[in-house]
């Protein structure tokens, strides 16, 4: 067969799956678990990086291929299935499509500049990543499921925040800024976090299409 196969690209390939399950419980309109895929999703891409680099003897094409093999999951992960979520979830006026298509080309705009500038990082050193250009798109993994703890005090204005969240977080994507690498502490509160948004998701919504 061809590819890759080895631990090193577990994660990815399980977070992928747990993206395309998301899709699929969106539509039904299981919101609740939805939004737990997008959360996993996102906790499996926080590590899968780390667990990649703990193979010392990875020849060049096995890192070229986890590159590229990373970002087109992220694109269906942090891409596809947060439009799809939304757009389920109410986004689905005449103004809400053209942002939804922003925040799509945005995510692809940015993968497809990291792919670049990541090899050529690596050709030129070996040490760890400490800042991205921009915001990274797993980061809807984090800021939709805050969105969705926060979601009762909206009072009836949930779909105005989800398309400023939506639109503001597109613009991030492709913004050049410097934005730091969190360190495992940093991460561990994320965990800590989306972990709070999903059980809240889980106990409280039931699976229902309302905020």
């Amino acid at each position: 067969m061809i590819g890759f196969y080895d631990y090193t690209v577990i994660l990815t390939y399980i977070s992928f799956a747990s993206s395309i399950s998301g899709i699929f419980l969106a539509t039904r309109g299981h919101f609740n678990w939805a939004i737990f895929c997008l959360a996993f999703s996102g906790l499996c891409d926080m590590f899968d990086g780390k667990i990649a680099r703990t193979k010392k003897n990875r020849t060049e094409d096995e890192k070229r291929f986890g590159i590229q093999i990373d970002s087109l999951c992220d694109v269906v992960c942090f891409g596809v299935f947060p439009i799809v979520l939304c757009y389920e979830l109410g986004m689905t006026h005449f103004y809400s499509i053209p942002i939804l298509i922003f925040y799509g080309l945005a995510g692809v705009i940015r993968l497809g500049y990291f792919n670049v500038m990541e090899e050529k990082r690596q050709n030129e050193t070996s040490e760890n990543r400490k800042y991205y250009q921009g915001l990274p798109i797993t980061s809807m993994s984090v800021a939709l499921p805050l969105l969705f703890v926060f979601a009762p005090l909206c009072r009836g204005y949930f779909l105005i925040w989800l398309h400023l969240l939506v639109l503001a977080v597109g613009v991030l994507f492709i913004t050049d800024f410097r934005f730091r690498k969190p360190t495992n502490k940093e991460l561990a509160v994320l965990v800590a976090v989306v972990g709070v948004a999903v059980l809240r998701g889980l106990l409280i919504w039931k699976g229902g299409r309302t905020i």
